[in-house]
């Protein structure tokens, strides 16, 4: 009698196998490629994300305008600047157009908590100029949240807030209001400027064709610096710190810092004096431009 075995056979060992060196170097070059191809499309839509909310912060500071001129009647003075009762451009007190807005963009304390009877650069001020505020900023600025406001010289007159929005003064020479004397007014043609208040009604070329606040970027390397505090007497372009002209389309080659700019490669918002916000093209004709920044040269503008 025979007896099978119990046991069954053992069965060959599996081969295991694993990726080779080639496989390897091959997943990891298709991976390089996809973040190549997807990485543009991310920074695109992050980009697109920054020019909303640029859009929006302008939106509202246009909401505050208004809210503002319906309180007083007119528009903010671009600057004040009064010596013993007379117009002075770098007299008393300094404070910019931005900065009689904050109670109406949600900075009701920061409004409250500084001396407007004193100037922008007063020691009891300090802590207040240099406050950021997101909705003066655009973000897809990314310069330093504060900067040293220097005289001619280099000595440091203050530190203040970095902002990225400034008013239209007009397409007049605003460096030749540092000349002017006590006793003279520094007034352009545009909406905002030294002392004087204009209202809706003076914006005779129509509110929704007429500039009222737009971008400024930022180049610490040419010490382009702009500000939503004011005017500090003997500082460097001071005035076109809250201030802008319309003198070269925005981004123009020629880079003036009084000029409108953005970080945006296709141009710059702006504000209206009708509240809407518009993308003005580095591209525009460059005198239809220089019409939008008056507000009664009688410049009608059917299409930009």
């Amino acid at each position: 009698m025979s007896f099978q075995s119990l046991s069954s056979p053992r069965p060959a060992l599996q081969q295991r196998r694993g990726f080779t060196l080639i496989e390897l170097l091959v997943v990891i070059a298709i991976v390089a490629v996809l973040i190549a191809l997807l990485l543009p499309a991310v920074q695109q839509a992050r980009e697109a994300a920054r020019r909303s909310q640029c859009q929006n912060n302008l939106k509202q500071i246009g909401l505050a305008m208004h809210n503002y001129h319906d309180t007083n009647q007119s528009f903010p003075p671009g600057w004040i600047g009064i010596t013993a009762n007379q117009p002075d451009v770098n007299g008393l007190n300094g404070w910019g157009w931005a900065s009689k807005l904050l109670h109406r963009i949600e900075q009701p304390a920061l409004y409250h908590a500084i001396n407007f009877k004193l100037s922008v650069a007063d020691a009891a001020n300090s802590a207040n100029i240099v406050r950021a505020l997101p909705v003066f900023r655009c973000p897809s600025d990314s310069s330093t949240d504060t900067w040293v406001l220097k005289d001619d010289t280099g000595t440091s007159l203050a530190t203040l807030a970095t902002a990225n929005y400034v008013g239209n003064f007009g397409n007049n020479d605003l460096d030749a209001c540092l000349s002017f004397t006590p006793g003279m007014t520094c007034a352009g043609n545009g909406v905002l400027m030294h002392n004087q208040r204009i209202r809706l009604g003076d914006i005779r070329d129509g509110t929704s064709s007429t500039l009222m606040v737009g971008e400024r970027k930022t180049r610490g390397d040419l010490d382009w610096h702009s500000t939503w505090a004011g005017v500090v007497a003997g500082g460097d372009e001071s005035l076109q710190r809250v201030l802008g002209v319309a003198d070269h389309v925005p981004n123009s080659p020629a880079a003036h810092f009084d000029d409108f700019s953005s970080a945006h490669s296709t141009g710059a918002f702006f504000v209206m004096g009708d509240g809407h916000v518009k993308l003005i093209s580095s591209n525009i004709d460059e005198n239809v431009y220089k019409k939008l920044s008056t507000r009664s040269g009688n410049e009608p503008v059917a299409d930009f």
